[in-house]
């Protein structure tokens, strides 16, 4: 059956260093874990790509949903992505795309996915995005890149999630979906060189005017107070869209100095972005801690570290560009 990349097996496969389990952060949000995973396969460098971190922000209530700009994957890898349009069977397209050597990105329903077993499988229902290596009807299986890792589902999973077991007369299952036209030939280690070079110039001037972990700091307690009433099950959703996003961000920033930079040019740079990831997996351990102890007044000190980081970021950063 076809396949994308016909010589991965689900069994056999390893993640990218990026998700190695020694990082803080081992992984960091579905879509960019995804094409982590998608370039490795490839036999592309997932690190070129990582300039867009810069760009984070805090929102108000969340940290950047950060994601790799679509323009940047073009520009670095020569891979065009854009929305495929779903009028019929989702299988169906997903099955003629991959049979066009393109990769089809969709939202899906964590509850029937495996690979988030102790975590969404099976117990609650949540949107997030895969990317189909292979999709086999006969069988009832797909092997998909999903967070760290490249998996396999099959049969009740299978149905679940491509909508087989939605009720009569409820809407048609209509996933957003993407479709990755991959290139025949991968630009060489200069280009990627020169272009994550540019692209990083690019998003600093991108980057936010005003100190977004400063700004995070300054809600955090109260933002933490108001748990206090929910289930002790809603943190894992705060901390997944702050502190893990704050954390994540920064330690791919980190990793993408390194790697542009590897005679240590960047160093001061990737320090202090290592220093938000580092605080920011203190924080989450602090933050249920306090909401254990209902003691939050203290919480807003703990990033104290990241805060300062920050702004040497963007001092040693910006000199150096500039």
């Amino acid at each position: 059956m076809a396949a994308v990349f016909p010589h991965l097996d689900p069994l056999a496969y390893r993640p990218h260093a990026l998700h190695s389990a020694e990082r803080a952060w081992p992984e960091t949000n579905c879509y960019v874990d995804l094409w982590i995973e998608a370039l490795h396969a490839m036999g592309a460098a997932p690190e070129a790509m990582l300039g867009f971190t810069l760009t984070q922000d805090f929102e108000g209530d969340q940290f950047t949903f950060f994601k790799v700009p679509l323009e940047d994957l073009e520009s670095l890898y020569d891979v065009r992505v854009t929305e495929l349009a779903i009028f019929d069977r989702v299988e169906d397209h997903v099955s003629e795309q991959i049979a066009r050597g393109r990769l089809c990105l969709l939202e899906m329903d964590s509850y029937y996915m495996p690979d988030t077993k102790g975590v969404a499988y099976r117990t609650e229902h949540g949107k997030t995005t895969i990317a189909i290596n292979r999709l086999s009807e006969k069988d009832k299986s797909i092997d998909y890149f999903h967070n760290g890792g490249f998996h396999r589902l099959e049969g009740e999973d299978f149905d679940g999630v491509f909508g087989k077991f939605h009720p009569e007369g409820a809407p048609p299952f209509l996933p957003y979906t993407e479709f990755a036209k991959l290139p025949a030939r991968l630009p060489d280690a200069a280009h990627l060189r020169r272009e994550a070079d540019r692209l990083l110039k690019r998003h600093l001037k991108r980057m936010p005017e005003d100190n977004p972990v400063a700004a995070f700091a300054r809600v955090f307690p109260m933002q933490v107070s108001a748990l206090a009433d929910r289930p002790f099950e809603y943190f894992h959703k705060y901390a997944f869209n702050t502190l893990r996003q704050l954390g994540a961000n920064f330690e791919l920033a980190a990793t993408h100095f390194d790697w542009l930079a590897p005679g240590g040019d960047l160093k001061a740079s990737s320090d202090a972005a290592m220093t938000i990831a580092n605080t920011a997996k203190t924080a989450q351990f602090q933050l249920a801690r306090a909401l254990t102890r209902k003691k939050y007044d203290t919480l807003g000190q703990a990033l104290a570290p990241a805060v300062d980081a920050w702004d040497h970021l963007r001092e040693t950063i910006s000199a150096h560009i500039n």
